[in-house]
């Protein structure tokens, strides 16, 4: 399972403890209010800890495609044949500015990243 996938069933789990929470402290439940307080507090832990990977690992990827030697927004036209684009230049990475890496990056545009120029 991948990070993204991980977080999300944490997350999950957390929502369910939550409302498990909740309806404890209706029923003025402390074993079960108190255990939930527990869970609540190790999945938080996880979620941050899951959360700070990503980070880092959208980082690296990022940190990669700036270092490539050539990058240019990239035209209507090109968007519109990307196909067409990514086979005539090799090792292209298209990059868009409503993404992860893109919003790391701080670009405005959908841009192409590539090691030479296109």
């Amino acid at each position: 399972m991948n990070l993204k996938q991980e977080l999300q069933q944490l997350n999950i789990k957390l929502d369910k403890t939550r409302r498990k929470f909740v309806a404890a402290e209706k029923r003025f439940d402390q074993e079960i209010i108190a255990q939930s307080r527990q869970e609540i507090a190790a999945l938080t832990k996880q979620i941050e800890s899951m959360k700070g990977a990503q980070a880092n690992e959208i980082s690296g990827k990022s940190a990669k495609i700036k270092a490539m030697a050539f990058s240019r927004p990239l035209t209507k036209a090109e968007q519109a044949d990307m196909g067409k684009l990514k086979k005539s230049v090799r090792g292209l990475v298209v990059v868009h500015p409503l993404t992860a890496i893109g919003r790391e990056i701080g670009i405005d545009e959908v841009t192409g990243f590539a090691s030479k120029a296109f």
